[in-house]
């Protein structure tokens, strides 16, 4: 498409925006200054809208570019002037096509990297009598008549056109909208409309398209397409965090690529920002369209820097001293209760105190006012310090579909159950939603922010919701520990070299089926499942952890668990008393320890008969916490509850999950020697040294 007809075709709508041809122009023109820079160059093109006019909104799409924009700039080095985005009115079909064509078709040269992303409704269109097509619902004013989507076919099209083998596209859409909402959802699917017709330029568009791609001869290169949903009538939702709305897809995503390093094959990637999601109550399972073998990071989007980090500096202040930085690169469940007084450094060594957070900004100072240095936009910044709050409550959502006598006897009955608090789902983030199963007759139960009802937690037909309530309170201590275990978990910012490998044991050879490692202190492609769907291990199998430590100091370790997110596990390392030692009379658990370079499986026994993983089918969680001091405090815990039994499994029942997950909170708080340097922190805060402890999670199924 030449220049002249672009700004032909888009002229109306810039008289919409209200933006001038002179402007466009002007614009256009640092566009094509990028020309002149060496290769490999990079260029995106961003889209987003939550406004649909009269239909139901969105409301996390501009966060998604937002998110995206961020990423590419301070962490893979995209020019800002590279970067063009369109948001809201601004993402009509029309626009999309010809910025498209315009801004990446006209510029990208062969080894350039490029990057498109969409955020907004997704549906379905039907094309002639019989033929039904995925389209992406653009933010042009429609009628049930004649719409102006843009069909997936065409994104396609126009992505395999670009000449260069390194284009990443990101759809955080869906194409089925679900039959029944689930209850304080956002999905980003809309309805497939009856008796419409697609525009006519949209057809004859990708008539153009498909004779160009004719003409080709093969030559157009195919995209690395990177899809919210596995299953094409999956959901992609919305998620709300701390004071913002995201797509569940491009938070995880992204909040996963700010702390990776390079060499991590795209499939392995994508095991972990499912996890990520599933962490956030959804079944959601990210998919992979790529005609490579095992694509790599570094094929893509070819980060400045070999390290990553939990965000970056975004703006100075006048003194040099005081910064604002995005920090979306903290895991979302630890971005809710970030604390002041946390703190990060500078690659260079530089300690950044954090003064105050709003979303996914922050106000950050100097540790020291003495120091000659000046900070910089752009500046990667990395966690050295997490503050956490020690009064952590257990967040129970409760559906607007309940009658408001309901809400007001759930409100009532929650605030008798100690260590939890209630919201009204979609407006304030919640861990879990209360609501019903079914609407008559009545029936309770909990869900998950998916809206996936947790096993055994449904009550009877007709239950009144006190009843529900009080029914429910012996579960919700154990969903609060989890959620306590989950605020540890740094993986990409802990300075202990750790590697833990989850393997089932058979008579050749062990066989790993996922790995995880710290990122600060290891960079190898050693991770081994390349499946995007979550991990499935068989009914019977005999498992065994591997455990490395490959730092210079010893190690201790513990190891955690939820099954069906209602039950929590714990091994127990069991060790029978000397016979001489009449005064006990009970096992005991030990400490685990790993020396420096050593490795540690888990069970011991060479043939792990201990642990066979019996049925029924069932989904698990696994925290596997490192300290460099004993876990004192956890273990006494352990054998409070413990010892009243007689079964010495090494993978048991724990029957006192949050006191034993606040005793881990505080073990690595006394691990911390740095707390007593922030004397400006309040005594009900942990405070966690990344150079003092990790925790790896691990997540599977059995079937």
């Amino acid at each position: 498409m030449k220049r002249r007809t672009f700004l032909q075709r888009i002229g109306s709508i810039l008289a919409v925006l209200g933006v001038t041809e002179a402007e466009w122009l002007t614009l256009g023109n640092r566009y094509y200054q990028a020309l002149a820079q060496p290769n490999p160059r990079k260029f995106a093109l961003l889209i987003g809208i939550n406004q649909y006019g009269q239909n139901s909104n969105l409301s996390g799409c501009l966060t998604d570019v937002e998110l995206q924009k961020e990423l590419l700039i301070y962490r893979f080095g995209f020019s800002a002037a590279n970067i063009l985005t369109l948001t809201e009115e601004q993402a009509s079909r029309e626009f999309i096509e010809a910025a498209f064509s315009e801004h990446l078709g006209k510029q990208a040269r062969p080894g350039d990297v490029v990057v498109f992303h969409f955020s907004g409704y997704g549906t379905r269109i039907k094309l002639g009598t019989d033929t039904v097509q995925n389209a992406l619902v653009s933010a042009d004013i429609q009628n049930n008549q004649n719409v102006n989507y843009l069909l997936e076919e065409t994104l396609l099209l126009l992505l395999r056109s670009l000449p260069t083998d390194r284009v990443t596209a990101v759809l955080d859409t869906s194409y089925y909208a679900p039959t029944i909402q689930p209850p304080g959802l956002r999905v980003r699917a809309r309805s497939e409309l009856v008796d419409t017709e697609l525009a006519s330029a949209e057809l004859e568009f990708l008539k153009q398209l498909k004779t160009q791609n004719l003409s080709s001869k093969g030559e157009l290169t195919p995209p690395l397409l990177l899809t919210a949903t596995l299953d094409p009538k999956q959901s992609a939702r919305e998620v709300l965090l701390s004071g913002f709305s995201a797509g569940l897809f491009t938070y995880a995503l992204t909040q996963y690529l700010w702390e990776a390093i390079p060499a991590k094959t795209i499939q392995v990637s994508l095991s972990q920002v499912e996890s990520s999601m599933r962490k956030l109550g959804s079944k959601q399972q990210p998919a992979l369209l790529s005609s490579k073998k095992n694509p790599l990071l570094t094929d893509r989007f070819l980060p400045d820097s070999p390290v990553g980090g939990e965000g970056a500096i975004i703006a100075t202040e006048e003194d040099g001293k005081t910064v604002s930085l995005w920090l979306a690169g903290l895991p979302p469940q630890v971005l809710e209760y970030y604390g002041v007084n946390s703190r990060l450094s500078l690659v260079s060594g530089e300690q950044l105190v954090l003064r105050s957070r709003t979303g996914l900004t922050a106000k950050a100072q100097l540790s020291s006012f003495d120091t000659t240095t000046r900070l910089q936009v752009g500046q990667l910044v990395q966690e050295t310090v997490r503050v956490l709050p020690r009064n952590i409550n257990l967040i129970v959502g409760l559906d607007t579909g309940l009658e408001r006598i309901e809400r007001v006897d759930a409100t009532s009955a929650f605030a008798t159950v100690s260590h939890v608090s209630t919201v009204v789902a979609g407006e304030q983030p919640a861990d879990y939603l209360f609501s019903k199963l079914l609407q008559t007759p009545t029936r309770y139960g909990l869900f998950s922010i998916g809206g996936d009802p947790i096993l055994n937690t449904a009550g009877e037909v007709g239950e009144a919701v006190k009843v529900a309530v009080q029914r429910l309170a012996p579960k919700l201590p154990t969903l609060l520990a989890a959620k306590l275990w989950r605020l540890t978990e740094n993986e990409g910012s802990s300075r202990l070299a750790i590697k833990a490998t989850l393997e089932i044991v058979n008579s050749i050879s062990p066989r790993a089926v996922i790995q995880r490692e710290t990122m600060r202190t290891l960079g190898a492609e050693t991770q081994t499942n390349k499946s995007l769907s979550t991990i499935t291990v068989p009914i019977g199998s005999r498992m065994q952890y591997r455990l490395q430590n490959l730092g210079d100091r010893p190690v201790y370790f513990i190891l955690l668990g939820l099954k069906n997110s209602r039950s929590a596990i714990a091994f127990y390392p069991w060790q029978t008393p000397p016979q001489t030692d009449t005064s006990q009379t009970t096992p005991l658990v030990k400490q685990l320890v790993i020396a420096p370079g050593e490795t540690f499986t888990l069970p011991q026994s060479a043939a792990a008969s201990e642990w066979v993983i019996a049925g029924p089918a069932y989904e698990c969680e696994h925290q596997l916490i490192f300290s460099t001091t004993p876990f004192n405090e956890t273990l006494t815990t352990l054998e409070t509850a413990k010892n009243s039994t007689t079964d010495q499994q090494p993978i048991g029942p724990l029957l006192n999950p949050l006191e034993v997950a606040q005793a881990i909170l505080q073990d690595l708080h006394n691990a911390s020697p740095i707390k007593a340097e922030i004397n400006a922190t309040p005594a009900d805060s942990y405070v966690l040294d990344v150079n003092n402890w990790a925790t790896l999670s691990f997540n599977f199924q059995v079937a």
